[in-house]
């Protein structure tokens, strides 16, 4: 589990409560790198704005993708998800920054 989240997140400052393990991190440029080389902005920024409550998205992603360095949003994947929670006051800028709008994608 910490590959994976490693993967995703290098700089991720890990803590752990029995079976849940959480972490924080203030960059998401290695997510952003990876939703670019695998050309799943679209995706990504469909998942990403129907995901949005407020201040706050939340988001799943496959365990095992991520374990070998790439990005599925998923529910329920045999091996597990992991969880992501993005807070922001500036939601639509993080979102435009993740997986900016391309010529096919509207708001």
């Amino acid at each position: 589990m910490r590959t994976a989240l490693a993967n995703l997140f290098p700089d991720l400052r890990i803590s752990r409560d029995d079976d849940v393990i959480e972490g924080e991190t203030g960059s998401l440029e290695r997510l952003k790198e990876l939703i670019r080389n695998q050309r799943i902005r679209d995706t990504t920024r469909k998942q990403l704005l129907a995901a949005r409550r407020g201040t706050l998205l939340r988001v799943s992603l496959s365990k095992q993708a991520a374990a070998v360095g790439r990005v599925n949003f998923s529910g329920g994947s045999p091996l597990g998800d992991i969880d992501v929670e993005i807070e922001s006051d500036d939601l639509d800028g993080v979102i435009d920054d993740l997986a900016e709008r391309t010529v096919a994608t509207k708001r």
